[in-house]
């Protein structure tokens, strides 16, 4: 009789390698793990070869004023030289004034001439003194009807200026109407004070020439020296003679003139000067202090050759501007100082710009990149006048487009970007 409790045969027969065989489902586990790993690392790969977008800055297109500058280096001058000549033969003495030293008309004697009695006493010399004082007449008569002229012109010119600058109703004239007559009153006045000064000049010239007469006639009075004075206000630019020497008629001596009242001359391209126009706006800067605005006053119809740094021939002409009357410039600038010119060649209230780093040349064309929703996107823009920070769009974009800033070589069409 056999027992029921024992195992079946083939139970006790089990192999001992499937004894310690894991079970099924933890191999699956493994596996899947492995599997993701892989599938990560693959991921991962894939992410650093495929292409990133590119961090770029972006500019607005936005209408805005616009004024176009033709910059060239320049520098001051003062606007009335007076150059002091010997007016008769002798032994000049030393001249002791220097440079930058104040003078006053009539009064500051810039040196003396002994004249040489040998030339003086003949009758040619008297003749050409008698000459001398006849043509000083003549020239002190020319200065005063110059004066006079001038002075006209000047109670014409200020009366028209009275005459709109108390006219207060708006749009009866324009601002740039008024800013003329202003500046024409201006200008006949300084050419009443020129013509001052040269009235002056004049005047002592023949001082000094029937001075030379009276010591020719009457020798012996006086001890014979002539004593040259300044004759206008200001200060000594230049001494041209300084020692002691026997001088001729003519001779220059010193230098005199207002070193406040200056000019500025810029050598301008005959390609730049055709644009600018008398009165144009001007900024004086990189003299040591903030820019300074000035206005163009005369603009030479000679142009005259020069060459370049680089060897080149250029053609330029001479733009002279004239300071604002409270100009902090002509309190600590002088005669001949460096100064950087921008003159104003062209403006416009309100145009549509765009940035002059998002334009890049392509053949004869201007082009930009548009920021188009993460994609960059090439558009062709009809470009017109640029200050080098600002460019005017004449076609192409529209207000409100969004445009990439110097972007880099990587970037093209279709590129995805992103705005830094």
């Amino acid at each position: 009789m056999s027992d029921a409790k024992s195992p079946s045969p083939a139970s006790s027969t089990t192999a001992p390698w499937e004894a310690k065989r894991p079970p099924r489902g933890r191999g699956l586990l493994r596996k899947l793990f492995t599997l993701l790993i892989i599938g990560g690392l693959i991921a991962l790969v894939v992410q650093a070869m495929s292409p990133r977008p590119v961090e770029v800055e972006v500019g607005v297109v936005k209408p805005g004023p616009l004024t176009v500058f033709v910059s060239e280096e320049g520098k001051t001058r003062i606007r009335n030289r007076y150059i002091v000549a010997a007016p008769v033969a002798g032994s000049m003495q030393r001249v002791t004034l220097k440079p930058g030293d104040a003078v006053k008309a009539g009064e500051t004697i810039l040196t003396r001439i002994e004249p040489v009695m040998a030339p003086l006493l003949d009758a040619r010399t008297k003749a050409q003194a008698l000459a001398r004082v006849n043509a000083g007449t003549a020239t002190q008569s020319r200065a005063q009807e110059a004066l006079e002229m001038a002075r006209t012109g000047l109670k014409y010119a200020q009366t028209n200026w009275d005459r709109i600058k108390n006219n207060t109703d708006k749009g009866t004239i324009s601002d740039t109407d008024r800013d003329t007559f202003e500046r024409e009153a201006e200008m006949k006045a300084r050419e009443v004070r020129s013509a001052e000064f040269a009235l002056q000049v004049a005047e002592f010239e023949l001082a000094q020439a029937k001075a030379a007469l009276l010591q020719l006639e009457k020798p012996e009075s006086g001890g014979a020296v002539i004593d040259l004075k300044a004759p206008v206000n200001g200060v000594v630019l230049r001494v041209q003679q300084e020692s002691a020497t026997i001088v001729s008629p003519g001779t220059p001596i010193i230098e005199l003139g207002d070193p406040t009242d200056l000019e500025v001359e810029a050598e301008i391209l005959s390609r730049d000067a055709v644009n600018i126009q008398t009165g144009a706006e001007v900024l004086i800067e990189q003299w040591g202090g903030k820019p300074v605005p000035a206005r163009v006053r005369r603009i030479e119809p000679a142009a005259f050759t020069k060459v370049s740094a680089l060897g080149v021939e250029e053609q330029r002409v001479l733009v002279l501007s004239d300071f604002a009357k409270d100009s902090p410039a002509l309190k600590m600038l002088g005669d001949r100082f460096r100064v950087e010119v921008r003159v104003a060649v062209w403006h416009s209230d309100e145009t549509l710009l765009v940035p002059a780093g998002a334009l890049f040349r392509e053949g004869s064309e201007w082009k930009t990149f548009l920021f188009d929703h993460g994609k960059a996107r090439t558009v062709t823009v009809e470009a017109g006048r640029t200050d080098g920070k600002l460019t005017q769009v004449l076609g192409g974009i529209k207000a409100g487009d969004e445009v990439l800033l110097h972007p880099p070589d990587s970037v093209k069409e279709g590129s995805e970007v992103v705005k830094r």
